[in-house]
C-alpha cells in the first residue's frame, strides 16, 4: 500500500521513508503541501497520507482543509505529524480534516501502530463502497423488472427491448440473478397431464 509522506525536512523525511519502507509500504515523498496536494489530486493517489503541519507554500492544515473539500479525496486517511502538542492545536487539526494526528519527535512503534488503524480504515471503506455498488447494481436490476411486460396471452413468452420472444424464466434470469427449477404445479396435473395419462393405452403407460 502507498502512504504519502510531505515533510519539508530533509532529516524528518528520511526517518519517516526508512521506517514505512521496512514496514513494507511503499513510499511517495513531497518537500511541501503544494507537491503534496498534486500528488493526492491524481487519478490512484495514496490512501494513506502522512503531512507535517509546517510546510511552505502550504502547510498542513491549509492541506488538509483542501483535501476534504475535496469529494474525490474524501476517503484519503490523513495523519498530521506537528510538534504542536497543546489541546487547542489538536483540536485545530481535527477539525481542519485531520484523521489523527503524531508528535513529533515520533516513536516509531506509535507511527507504526497508527498507520496500521489508518489502513484498517481504508479497507473498511473499500468494503462498504464496494457494498454500496452491488446494493446499487441490485436496485437496477429490480427496476429492470417493473412496469409493464409485453406476454404472450398463449405461450406466456414475453418480448423485450429487441423484440425478440424470449421465455419467461430465461427474461427473468437475464435481469436478475434469479435460478429456476421446473415442476409440475397440483392444478397442471388435474388439468393437463392426468388427462392425458388416461388418454394413453395400458400397454404405452406401462412402457412409459
Amino acid at each position: 500500500m502507498e502512504v504519502l509522506i510531505a515533510e519539508d525536512d530533509a532529516v524528518s523525511r528520511r526517518l519517516l521513508e526508512v521506517s514505512l519502507v521496512r514496514w513494507g509500504y511503499q513510499v511517495i515523498e513531497a518537500k511541501d503541501g503544494i507537491e503534496a496536494l498534486q500528488v493526492l489530486s491524481r487519478e490512484n493517489c495514496p490512501p494513506i497520507a502522512i503531512l507535517d503541519w509546517m510546510m511552505p507554500g502550504m502547510d498542513g492544515i491549509e492541506l488538509c482543509r483542501r483535501v476534504r473539500a475535496d469529494q474525490k479525496l474524501f476517503s484519503v486517511h490523513i495523519i498530521l505529524l506537528t510538534a504542536k502538542n497543546g489541546r487547542g492545536d489538536i483540536v485545530e487539526g481535527l477539525g481542519a480534516g485531520a484523521d489523527d494526528y503524531i508528535s513529533k519527535p515520533f516513536d516509531r512503534e506509535e507511527l507504526r501502530a497508527r498507520v496500521q488503524v489508518g489502513i484498517r480504515l481504508v479497507e473498511l471503506q473499500r468494503k462498504l463502497a464496494e457494498r454500496v455498488e452491488e446494493l446499487s447494481r441490485a436496485n437496477q436490476l429490480v427496476k429492470q423488472l417493473h412496469g409493464l411486460l409485453p406476454i404472450c396471452s398463449y405461450c406466456k413468452q414475453i418480448r423485450d427491448g429487441k423484440d425478440h420472444w424470449q421465455r419467461v424464466e430465461t427474461y427473468i434470469s437475464k435481469h436478475s440473478e434469479a435460478e429456476f427449477t421446473h415442476s409440475i404445479c397440483p392444478d397442471c396435473y388435474e388439468n393437463i397431464v392426468k388427462p392425458e395419462l388416461m388418454q394413453l393405452s395400458p400397454l404405452e403407460t406401462t412402457k412409459k
